[in-house]
This record gives C-alpha cells, structure tokens and sequence, in this order.
C-alpha cells in the first residue's frame, strides 16, 4: 500500500463491504484494501490527492448513526441539524459534480451548497447516517 498520512480518519460501519462500495461510488473514493475472510472488518479508501480513511466493523454490538437516531430520542435530537456531527471533512476540485454523483447515489444531502468564506460546500449522509462536508476551496483569481 502507499504511504498512509499521519492522520486518517476511522469510521464505524455495521456492513464494512456495502459501504465501502457506496463510498466509492457516491463520494468518488477507491479502494485500496479490504481484510476478513467470511465477513468484511476493514476497509481502506483513498483519493486521487492522498485523503486516506479507514472503514472498521467494531463488531456485533455497534449500532450505526441512522439506527441510534431511530432507537434514541437524544440521539435524534443531536443530529435534527444538517451539521457535520462527528464526521469527515473532504476538499473537491468540483463541487457541483461531486454533490450531483453523491445525490445520484442516493446520498441525503443535508445542506448546500452554501458560500462561506473559504469556497463552498455541502454536507451529506452516507447509507448508514455517518456525515460527511465537502468544500470547493474559493478561486484565488478574485
């Protein structure tokens, strides 16, 4: 494998494999590597500028955002905004194309896309409700 960066996120998926494949079509990622034998426990993905994120099942006992928020009140209330709440942040050269292929995957865009002083950008959830924010850096030609 190549060199991995310093910091790589870690997200928890109850189905490793399902959504390392999603991932890849709805977000643009590629798979790098993928480990177990009867049932996915990891996946690597990577982008084309060197963003690495680890995929993991934790084991039977993990329950994933979308099914806490549909067992738990509280947990329903946190995440009743479209804010990033405990997820990834990704920079993409097209935002528009970016946020069109997520939406053809089935993503659930949560807000955007929207300026702020850095560019812009959107947020998503994934098929199992972990959030995600992509931002379009500003063009520096004024």
């Amino acid at each position: 494998m190549a060199t991995i960066p310093q910091v790589v996120p870690m997200v928890s998926y109850e189905d490793c494999a399902a959504a390392a494949d999603w991932l890849v079509g709805a977000f643009g990622f590629e798979e790098v590597e993928r480990f177990g034998e009867d049932e996915v426990t990891h996946v690597t993905l990577r982008l084309d500028r060197g963003g690495v994120v680890f995929l993991g099942k934790p084991g039977d006992t993990y329950v994933n955002p979308k099914r806490l928020r549909e067992q738990s009140e509280a947990a329903a209330r946190m995440y009743d905004v479209p804010w990033v709440v405990d997820g990834v942040w990704i920079e993409v050269d097209d935002l528009d194309a970016h946020l069109e292929r997520a939406r053809a995957a089935g993503a659930r865009v949560l807000s955007g896309p929207e300026e702020n002083p850095r560019g812009r950008l959107y947020r998503a959830e994934d098929l199992e409700g972990h959030r995600w924010m992509f931002e379009q850096a500003a063009s520096s030609d004024g």
